[in-house]
């Protein structure tokens, strides 16, 4: 399994343009990859402008496939630039399951 943990700071007053988009990239995840076990999507509940998004892949050809899909090229720069500083905005940590 592969995991990956990212951290975003989306720019003030870009907070539901962020939220739809990846509310859209989500949706398509689950109807469209099967391999794909969660990818959600999370907000910080008192720091405004941080969120996190959780994905685990049933294999690394999953994780893949994932990042070549038309919707995720299509939403993944509109994500990018509704960050503080684009992708510099964003952590991405990479785990291994445990079990």
């Amino acid at each position: 399994m592969i995991t990956f943990f990212a951290l975003l700071e989306v720019t003030a007053g870009k907070e539901g343009e962020f939220e739809a988009l990846q509310r859209e990239l989500s949706e398509l995840t689950h109807q469209h990859e099967p391999d794909t076990l969660i990818y959600d999507v999370i907000k910080h509940q008192e720091k405004q402008g941080i969120y996190a998004v959780y994905a685990r892949f049933k294999d690394q050809a999953a994780f893949e496939y994932h990042q070549k899909t038309e919707f995720h090229d299509r939403l993944v720069p509109p994500i990018f630039a509704c960050l503080k500083n684009g992708a510099d905005s964003m952590t991405l940590d990479f785990y291994s399951h445990v079990g």
